[in-house]
Parts: structure tokens; sequence; C-alpha cells
């Protein structure tokens, strides 16, 4: 059976899905509308499908969601819109008579939250969330190490994240810098590592507590280290020609074609500098969290370390598990797809109790996130494995909400300085 698909936001991540279904899936997947809010990048994404010999698709501007749905009939629909607009096309997809299949964040907040998880039950249809990082086989290594008992019963997690200055930076300069658009990075970013823990522990989050700053990027910042040169965007600047944070969009062809050609229609500037005024999402941030297992966890998220990554280290009954992993840096859409998240090293150490030490041999994975992309997109639009996935990665709504809770109840722990109960902000 050949599903249709129908894609909503055709920025960066929007690549991945068209591309991969017209590539790699053309037995099984049929791509029938792009819609967006940007004609130019409507066009942009068409001349791409066109490239790999896939004739022009029907498009839509976002206003005529509910006609795309019905001239073109899709049994799915994709959201890669901007995070705050997630619910928005969610909700009216299911209630159209259509699956979605959405980019993570789910959302962004418990109220956007309540309109989907009621829509799914309204409707009867589904909801699956995009966790790539779930299918890297280091990670389902490590849920088959947790799953197997090989350090007992998981009592403490260590849990460190960075993003460097080149990935970490392109966070500022974007959409996300605005909190009400993304959440901020617990939201946006974090709702991958935190769905990563309930994943490996097969719990859920009951308590959370965090802090966090803007201590780099910003104006304000740049001021206090001496900083005396400054401009709103870099193109047209001379002063970010001298600024390594700089994103010169003329000098990339993708980027040029997608934003800056496109920006005539709604004033959106990807190229905005990380050291200007405006921004009100956090780059340091601290989060502790108790699972519903007993566990806790510590998490820690950088978004100007000096190289990308991350380390979380187990303690359980029996031993401790330790994970280094170092990924290949990018800028969203500024290169190969397949690079992105790409790894560098990684390793996974196993110390039983009582034992010597024992390095745990990890399956090579190819594709971006480290090997996940192509994983995921064969469960999304394969034919599927006999007897269905074992390690159960596939992604539903409650999945998107509970990875989001961490985040939304750490924001909610920053503002206020107070502990937050989840089932106080959202049940799950």
């Amino acid at each position: 059976m050949v599903k249709r698909y129908a894609l909503i936001g055709t920025g960066g991540r929007a690549i991945f899905f068209y591309t991969a279904i017209i590539k790699d899936f053309p037995k099984t997947a049929q791509l029938v509308a792009f819609c967006d809010t940007n004609q130019t990048r409507l066009d942009y994404a068409n001349t791409r499908i066109e490239a790999l010999g896939h004739a022009k698709v029907p498009t839509f501007l976002a206003s005529n969601f509910d006609r795309m749905i019905a001239e073109t009939k899709p049994d799915e629909v994709i959201v890669t819109t901007i995070d705050r607009t997630h619910n928005i096309y969610i909700v009216r997809a299911l209630e159209l008579g259509c699956n979605v299949i959405t980019e993570k964040p789910m959302t962004i907040d418990a109220p956007r939250c309540r309109e989907i998880f009621d829509a799914v039950e309204r409707t009867g249809n589904q909801v699956r969330v995009t966790f790539n990082y779930r299918y890297a086989p280091h990670n389902t290594k490590i849920y088959e190490l947790l799953s197997s008992g090989a350090i007992g019963e998981v009592n403490s997690v260590h849990f460190e994240w960075l993003l460097n200055t080149q990935h970490g930076a392109d966070y500022f300069r974007r959409w996300h810098r605005d909190k009400r658009n993304s959440g901020g990075l617990l939201v946006h970013k974090s709702t991958h590592h935190f769905d990563l823990v309930n994943f490996w522990l097969r719990s859920r989050p009951e308590t959370v507590v965090a802090m966090g700053d803007l201590k780099f990027y910003g104006r304000e910042n740049a001021e206090r280290r001496g900083e005396t040169k400054f401009y709103t965007r870099a193109h047209g600047s001379e002063n970010a020609r001298e600024d390594h944070f700089a994103l010169h969009l003329e000098q990339n062809e993708q980027l040029k074609a997608m934003y800056l050609d496109a920006e005539h229609e709604d004033a959106y500037y990807r190229d905005q500098s990380v050291f200007s005024d405006g921004i009100s999402i956090e780059d340091t941030m601290g989060v502790m969290v108790r699972y519903r297992s007993g566990a806790v966890l510590t998490y820690s998220l950088t978004a100007y370390a000096p190289w990308e990554g991350f380390r979380v280290m187990f303690n359980g009954s029996k031993g401790r598990l330790e994970v280094d992993v170092v990924e290949q840096s990018y800028v969203n859409s500024g290169g190969e797809q397949a690079l992105e998240g790409a790894l560098e090293s990684k390793s996974i150490l196993l110390r039983p109790l009582f034992g010597k030490p024992v390095e745990v041999e990890i399956p090579e994975g190819k594709g971006g996130h480290g090997g996940g992309d192509p994983e995921l997109l064969n469960d999304l639009f394969g034919e599927g494995k006999e007897g269905g996935d074992p390690y159960r990665r596939a992604a539903t709504h409650k999945d998107g909400a509970l990875s989001i809770l961490t985040g939304i109840c750490a924001n909610q722990s920053i503002r206020t300085g107070q502990t937050v109960r989840v089932d106080d902000v959202f049940k799950v």
C-alpha cells in the first residue's frame, strides 16, 4: 500500500523528509503537496524534488491548509513548521481525517499539549513524533544494556550535552532565540535528551527543578567581555565580516535560496547576530529530575562549548555505564543533511561492581544523527520489520508530551525558583 503525504513547513528540516520519500521509499510513500506561509520557499522545495526526477507537487499557502487536504487527500501530514505552530496543524490535520508525523518538539507548552491530546481522543487519529536519536545504534545499545540488567537497578543518571559555537550558536540566529517560538532550548533541543532518558529508563518524570541563564550570547554579555562592534544581521554588515559567529547566507546556495531570497515575503532574517538584543532563551542550563522509577537525573546543557556531543553516566545497583559521544558540528541546512549530527567518535564502558571494565562494541550506523536518521525514516515510510521493532522506538503523542514536560517544568522552575511536579502541569 502506498501512503500519501502532504508536508507543511518547507524549511530546513522538511528537506530531510521529502527527499527520503522521493529517493528511498517510492514503493510505499507518495508526496502529494507542499504547504507553507512563504511561496518562495514552496517554489524552492519544488525545484529540489524536480532535481531528484520527481514532478512538481501542488503548493498551498498555510491559509489554504484545509483546501490542500480536500484537494490532495493525504493519508498523513508531516508537520515541520516553527514549534509554536505545531499544534495548529497537528490538530487540524487530525480533525480532517489524517494521521500526523511531527518534528520534535511536539509543541511548546501545556495548553497546546492539551489541544493535541483532546484532538487525538476526539478523532481517533494518530500522532508520531520523530525522535531520531532513539534509533542511533549507540543509543539503542544503551537501551539494550540497561534493559538486560547489566548495571542492575538504575539509581542515578548524569547527562551532559554540549552544543558548540557553530551548531549551538545557530539557535541564537534564528526564530528559536525567542522563547515564544521555541519554548527555549530546554524544550526545543532538550526534548531529544529528555526523551532518551525516558526511553532508556522506560520511565517518566515526576518532579523537576532547574536553573538557567543567558551567560554567553546576547549583547549585554558581549559588552561585558569588551566587545564594541555590533550589528543586527550579517547580510550587508561590515562588522559581521570580522565576526566568527556571523552566518553569511549569500555564501551558501541553499541558505540563500531558502531564506535570503524569501525574506521579502515574511521579513524572516535567518542571519541575526548572536550578540544582538532580543534573545529570550538561555544558553547555560542545569536540571534535576526524579523519575517514577526512583532514578534521579542531573542534566546540563551548554550552547557555546568547544566541541559537540554528550557524556552520560548511569549508576546502578550492580555497576556503572559510561558513554562518550563526539558529534560533527553543523549549521542547520547549511550542508549535506546526512552529515548533520554524524559521529566523530563513540564509546560505551561497562564497569561492573567487583569486576574489570568492559569496552562495549557498538554497531556502526551510517547517516545523520549517529545513524539514527535512516533507521527512523525506514520506520516512518518503509514496509516495516517483520515482528515489529523489539526496541519500541516509535514515539506517540504521549512520548512527545513526556519529553517536553521535563523542559516545560524546568522553564517554570527557572521562573519561580520552585520544584515543579509534572502532574501539576499536565497529566499524561
